[in-house]
């Protein structure tokens, strides 16, 4: 009986597990203008290690050294690539001691690897055949993971923002009193926020040094929760003036009473400050990537379903 390796289900369950739902449970659990500290957030794969360990080890062969060695193997080696999403991707705010949440996530991962080896004994060992339930579960996984990269990218990139609220240069809306003018004290990048719930899909346009007309460059995914009980802002687009001085600010919303700040660009850490500019389509075709495998796994295994049935008819 050979080893048996995780699949994209269990795969898919673990990065759900260790990635985005530290920041979206949080983010329903809190205040919103609280900020998630790393430690909080690796508590997830800590706590997740024992369980995946548990369910590798009662589906391997009944040999206590590969089932107990292979899911603590596998687990240690899924831990540390969780640990480094928010040690480099989306590195929130606070310490943590990051050798002891390995060190601390793979002894947890020998004692479920020998909970699950023990209970797997005591389980019927069935190999069920390939039905069309993994392409629902793979349907589901590709629209839920879609979502829930969005989400991750967005709630990191939050909580990954050095200060806040943003400095107020000047905007345009009823709920501005600039007059839709702002002066840029230095030529470069400047931030248009979306004060409150004003749309974060606006047509900005900057006008200024004589006639010359430059169009804001939309954030593909807009961090907000920036500002405080007085204001909330959302960092909508970005745009770059070359020369200080006053400048006039033009954006186009469905919403009439929409208003609009400029103020310095957010300084994000970690890799995800530049993932916020990616297409979106590619952050959702990246968190659809799980339940695509789920049902690239679901056809594979039907198609060798009337294969394995042949032969086995064909040696008796």
């Amino acid at each position: 009986m050979s080893v048996r390796l995780p699949g994209p289900g269990v795969l898919a369950a673990w990065l759900a597990a260790t990635v985005p739902a530290p920041l979206v449970v949080y983010e329903w659990t809190h205040r919103w203008e609280e900020e998630q500290p790393v430690s909080t957030a690796l508590w997830w794969p800590v706590l997740a290690s024992p369980v995946l360990a548990a369910v590798l080890a009662a589906r391997q062969p009944r040999r206590p050294a590969a089932a107990v060695g292979v899911s603590t193997l596998v687990t240690t080696v899924l831990l540390p690539a969780s640990l480094a999403f928010f040690r480099w991707v989306v590195p929130l705010t606070g310490e943590a001691r990051w050798g002891r949440a390995l060190l601390g996530g793979a002894a947890l991962a020998v004692g479920g690897a020998l909970i699950g080896y023990a209970v797997g004994g005591r389980l019927p060992r069935r190999d069920r055949p390939a039905s069309r339930r993994g392409y629902l579960v793979g349907g589901l996984a590709v629209v839920f993971g879609a979502l829930l990269a969005q989400s991750a990218v967005r709630l990191g990139a939050e909580d990954s923002t050095i200060g806040h609220p943003p400095h107020e240069y000047g905007g345009v809306g009823p709920y501005v009193t600039s007059a839709s003018r702002f002066t840029a004290p230095a030529a470069g990048a400047y931030g248009i926020f979306a004060l409150g719930f004003s749309p974060a899909d606006p047509d900005c346009r900057v006008t200024g040094d004589g006639s010359t007309v430059r169009a804001a460059e939309p954030v593909s995914v807009p961090p907000g929760d920036y500002g405080s009980d007085a204001a909330a802002y959302s960092w909508v687009a970005t745009v770059r003036v070359p020369t200080p001085g006053s400048w006039t600010l033009d954006c186009r919303a469905e919403d009439p009473e929409a208003s609009y700040v400029v103020g310095d660009v957010p300084e994000i850490r970690g890799a995800v400050g530049e993932v916020i500019h990616w297409p979106v389509g590619v952050i959702w075709l990246l968190g659809a990537v799980p339940g695509l495998l789920i049902v690239a796994d679901a056809a594979r295994r039907r198609r060798a379903g009337p294969m394995v049935a042949v032969s086995g008819r064909m040696t008796a």
